[in-house]
């Protein structure tokens, strides 16, 4: 077993896998628990993440959150799947045509052209400034409550949360999204396109809490009692409505509902198959519309839109910094994403500064 483990490792390194061995471990454990919980429903719903976390905080000495391991079908199946992949056809090579001096000319002008239209974003940076890096250590350190907004705060328990390998629970989650709303909020008569070093500006975004969604996915919407939810807001007056969604309590992922697009929307740092999201929510988009607006949801021109090259974990427990990053980027209107597993680390650190001083920092 162990070597059929270090013969897909090499696979997926070869096809672009970047982490250790170490993290791929977690990972198909992770991957192999998700799909069985995908079939059977082992765990029973539930709207938070803090039962199975305070489980786990019994057993310092484990390094996750689970006991469950990968068997050896799972790694087979995982194997051909891998093998099969290498096998398939290649993409093309880059279009490198012969050109004359004078097409060459022509091309770069059009590439100036494409610049100024959609500027290239930066990379993000590989840690924070040294005076913000000191002050997430205090942050680490400090006890008590250490950041309130709006309804929601933040403990010195919850904040350890985003030391490394460390799963998020809904206090982060929920904090992080309060904190995109109230930007959001505080940028209405800002213009929706402007932008700062190739990033958009917020857009009319609102936040639903992870409770939302275990109402919703738990109760339905009458027995969920979720048109109080939206009493005070107008939903379908939005550009877009983010909602982080918590699978079977064992998985975080994103969810929106685009009205500038016209989409419902899924981001799965797993890429696994989330039909289910897809159903719920246009029920629901059903359900408000005919609480607030006394007709039936008018569909036409919509679509389910997962994004094909949505960034993916290569471990078991980055999940919830790959939501709160998925939802924070859509409420700036973002058709991609500028992050990937090996920025995680910085982006645990950001998310520390951030929620300590209670604004989400702009990238330089």
């Amino acid at each position: 077993m162990e070597r059929d483990l270090l013969e897909l490792y090499q696979l997926k390194r070869s096809s672009g896998y970047g982490s250790g061995i170490e993290d791929f471990r977690s990972f198909l454990n992770y991957q192999a628990r998700l799909e069985r919980l995908d079939k059977t429903g082992a765990l029973s719903p539930s709207p938070s993440l803090v039962d199975l976390h305070s489980k786990a905080r019994q057993d310092e000495g484990r390094r996750h959150s689970y006991p469950d391991h990968v068997d050896l079908d799972f790694l087979q199946r995982a194997i051909q799947k891998a093998q099969d992949a290498l096998k398939g056809p290649k993409p093309p090579k880059p279009f490198s045509p012969s050109l004359d001096m004078l097409h060459t000319r022509w091309r770069k002008a059009d590439q100036e052209i494409e610049e100024r239209i959609h500027p290239t974003r930066k990379p993000l940076p590989a840690s924070l400034p040294p005076a913000e890096d000191a002050e997430v250590d205090a942050l680490f350190r400090r006890q008590g409550t250490i950041a309130k907004c709006g309804r929601e705060q933040v403990s010195n328990a919850d904040i350890l949360r985003l030391r490394p390998a460390q799963w998020l629970n809904d206090e982060i989650i929920n904090f992080y999204g309060q904190m995109i709303l109230a930007r959001a909020e505080s940028s209405k008569e800002n213009p929706s396109n402007s932008k700062v070093n190739g990033r958009n500006g917020p857009i009319n975004a609102h936040y639903l809490s992870s409770f939302f969604w275990a109402k919703l996915k738990g109760q339905g919407y009458q027995k969920g009692r979720l048109a109080k939810w939206t009493k005070q807001v107008d939903i379908f007056s939005k550009d877009v409505i983010l909602i982080p969604v918590n699978h079977n309590n064992a998985h975080w992922t994103a969810a929106a509902i685009n009205f500038r697009k016209k989409r419902i929307e899924s981001y799965d740092s797993m890429g696994m198959e989330r039909g289910q999201v897809f159903k719920i929510l246009r029920q629901y988009l059903d359900d408000e519309h005919r609480d607030k607006k006394k007709k039936p949801f008018d569909f036409t021109g919509w679509t389910d839109y997962v994004l094909p090259d949505t960034p993916q974990q290569e471990n078991g427990y980055d999940c919830g910094v790959f939501t709160c990053q998925f939802l924070e980027s859509l409420s700036r209107g973002e058709e991609t994403f500028d992050f990937t597993q090996k920025n995680m680390p910085y982006l645990r650190r950001k998310m520390v500064w951030e929620i300590g001083g209670t604004r989400l920092r702009e990238e330089p």
